[in-house]
């Protein structure tokens, strides 16, 4: 049951809609841009409309994957592990939009579709993940800064969020959660060095299609 759930989320995760608008268009989000298969250089590249239909599509796949996790459970002889495989199948959909095997495993950074798996696993939560992004988003208008930063928070939020859904955290909770962080910080290594040497581009609105 835990492989069926890690590899249908991640079958889901490889739905990546940035790629494949691009391809519609006849790019290469993957050379374009900042290189990123995500919703943020689909702005720059595609325009607003194409980078709203990304950001939907992604936190959708995340929730729908922590779903289908939750059913393979009630069908199974683990129906007291519903949160258990929900949280398998979203890690699996991470895993699969960041390294998709239907795109020769360049995807995005999984920051959308780990949105979507925290609102499908506990939604208070998810809510206090996007508070810190928009924070920090609007603070230094780098959608990465607003990443890195849900990333660090992660572990520190779960032990806070996570009672009322399931009384005191436990280990596998916090590991769980300890596990998206350093997808999140690993996927962003490269933001962070451009960080460091001040040279992260600034988010802008004014992208093509506007």
């Amino acid at each position: 049951m835990v492989a069926l759930a890690a590899l249908g989320g991640y079958l889901l995760g490889n739905i990546n809609p940035s790629i494949i608008l691009a391809k519609m268009a006849g790019k290469d989000i993957r050379k374009e841009g900042s290189g990123n298969a995500g919703t943020t250089n689909t702005l720059r590249v595609l325009g607003k409309k194409a980078a709203l239909a990304t950001l939907v599509i992604d936190v959708l796949k995340g929730t729908f994957a922590v779903l289908m996790g939750t059913m393979i459970a009630n069908h199974s002889q683990w129906p007291y592990h519903v949160v258990l495989l929900g949280m398998v199948a979203g890690l699996g959909a991470m895993t699969g939009h960041n390294w998709p095997v239907f795109f020769g495993f360049r995807g995005g950074k999984g920051v959308a579709t780990t949105f979507g798996v925290l609102v499908g696993v506990q939604f208070y939560l998810a809510l206090a993940c996007f508070g810190v992004m928009v924070g920090l988003v609007f603070i230094t208008r780098r959608v990465s800064v607003g990443s890195i930063g849900v990333a660090m928070a992660l572990p520190i939020l779960i032990p806070l969020m996570g009672r009322e859904a399931y009384g005191e955290p436990s280990g596998w909770f916090l590991t769980w959660g300890i596990i998206i962080s350093l997808m999140l910080l690993f996927k962003h290594r490269g933001n962070i060095k451009r960080l460091w040497r001040k040279e992260e581009p600034k988010l802008s609105f004014k992208g093509k299609g506007a």
